[in-house]
């Protein structure tokens, strides 16, 4: 007998997952602010059962490629509405589902408790935003809100690129058309390359994974385009030394230049759990605008400096991780032993908590 997914995906929401796992052996796994916990109402997964759970949620297409031993990522509406991104792999033979619960509603920056400084970047005629942090640090969803802030403010053409589609932008002010890697287009670099032929204002591009993607996306951004983007890391120098060693050791220099030229800001985020249980986690920020001085030290090689520049930026709207940290801690919003869990630097930490 199988399992209705449909029941235990509504089940996890009502519980405020924000995360299902089907692997063998265990019963459903529920993530839960950060936690991970057992559905332990559930039986242990066995293959057949889990291989129900696919058919259930999967399309032909997304068969073949499971059936071919390939990682396959896509999303699925529940039978409730509500959509979901999902990643079907393979461990020890057996087959596994990952499956992240998305919001139907956008929230807004506000709904978040992000800084109006990420309004104005989204505000902006061209040039590059980057939004940076580890898997399941709500990149994707401060992304959403800020195409959502343009969507309400500007007349333009906004293109997402995404794999998959994972909030559903209606029209507004703005025209929205989103496209999914393997469904509407082949790859993320492709997706770039063409969309420049298809009139946007604004391109989001769910995340620069290599090359191809990363050069497409900085020339997008340097032909008087808005390009908002992702990557895995956990810092703006991080970030911006990441795009720079991509390029072969002779163009470097070339990259930094143009960097210096098109970016606008990097925020840099971490999802940290919150004295209010209810509340479940907040965001903890590292937050860089691109202002002449940091542009010359882009320009000039001196990433090494960038930290400096973000901690004594306070009065661009800059702040550093282990500032906004100890302002969390300050506004009751976080414990300290947290903080200190996710601090950079414990010295600088504990200057930010005295300088009350």
């Amino acid at each position: 007998m199988g399992l209705d997914v449909n029941e235990i995906l509504d089940e996890a929401r009502a519980i405020k997952a924000s995360d299902v796992h089907f692997t063998v052996g265990l019963p459903p796994i529920v993530r839960i602010n950060g936690d991970i916990k057992k559905f332990a109402k559930y039986p242990d997964m066995t293959e057949p059962l889990i291989v129900s759970i696919i058919n259930q949620i999967t399309t032909v297409k997304h068969k073949q490629i499971i059936q071919q031993g390939i990682d396959a990522d896509f999303s699925y509406v529940s039978a409730a509405g509500q959509r979901h991104r999902v990643n079907v792999y393979r461990q020890k033979g057996y087959h596994a589902v990952a499956m992240r619960l998305l919001l139907n509603e956008i929230p807004t920056l506000k709904d978040l408790g992000l800084p109006a400084l990420l309004g104005e970047f989204a505000l902006r005629p061209r040039g590059m935003v980057l939004v940076t942090g580890p898997t399941g640090s709500g990149k994707s969803t401060t992304l959403a809100a800020m195409i959502d802030y343009i969507n309400r403010q500007r007349n333009c053409h906004i293109i997402t690129i995404e794999d998959p589609i994972e909030y559903v932008h209606t029209h507004k002010q703005s025209m929205i058309t989103q496209r999914e890697v393997n469904v509407d287009v082949e790859s993320f670099s492709k997706a770039l390359r063409s969309s420049l032929r298809e009139d946007p204002d604004v391109i989001l591009v769910g995340e620069m994974r290599d090359f191809e993607t990363i050069n497409a996306a900085v020339t997008a951004a340097e032909t008087g385009h808005l390009v908002l983007s992702t990557l895995h890391t956990t810092g703006a120098a991080e970030t911006l030394d990441r795009i720079v060693d991509v390029y072969p050791a002779h163009s470097q220099g070339q990259i930094r230049s143009q960097l210096s030229n098109v970016l606008v800001g990097i925020v840099s985020q971490t999802l940290v759990p919150t004295l209010d249980k209810a509340r479940g986690r907040v965001a903890a920020l590292e937050l860089l605008k691109a202002t002449d001085a940091v542009s010359a030290l882009i320009r000039e090689g001196k990433i090494f400096q960038i930290p400096n520049s973000i901690a004594t930026g306070k009065a661009d709207g800059m702040f550093s991780l282990d500032q906004h940290l100890a302002q969390l801690v300050r506004n009751g919003k976080i414990s300290e032993e947290t903080a200190l869990s996710r601090c950079h630097d414990r010295k600088d930490f504990d200057s930010y908590m005295s300088a009350r």
